[in-house]
């Protein structure tokens, strides 16, 4: 089962249904069923100092993502730990499925590229 924990920061209003069930298709069909996720909305401020801090970018974006298991294999036990994606609504607006799956498709592991473009597509991003 995907845990997803939704944090919205932003000030501005997210639909946290859809957002997690964007989530878990998308997981699904790259044949992740089982981790926690966290998925946060921030301010560009905010985007702008974590991209900042963690790409040594001064600019807001719109998408952040911070994997940590992502495919690899795990202990008999261990919960996996998906990881997390930052997005930013003022930045993407309306249009944030399509980021959303970019942020997903970085955390199993797909890096920018034709494959990842392909992934997208499938997915509807």
């Amino acid at each position: 089962m995907i845990r997803i924990e939704i944090a919205n920061r932003s000030g501005v209003a997210v639909d946290e249904d859809a957002v997690a069930d964007v989530c878990r298709r998308v997981l699904a069909e790259e044949g992740i069923d089982d981790g926690d996720l966290g998925v946060a909305f921030e301010p560009p401020e905010r985007m702008r100092d974590l991209k900042r801090e963690h790409l040594g970018v001064d600019e807001a974006t719109d998408v952040l993502s911070f994997p940590i298991d992502g495919r690899e294999e795990l202990p008999a036990g261990v919960p996996r730990q998906l990881g997390d994606v930052v997005l930013c609504p003022q930045v993407v607006g309306e249009a944030w499925r399509a980021p959303l799956v970019h942020g997903l498709l970085h955390l199993v592991g797909h890096r920018h590229g034709v494959e990842m473009e392909r992934r997208e597509r499938i997915h509807g991003a």
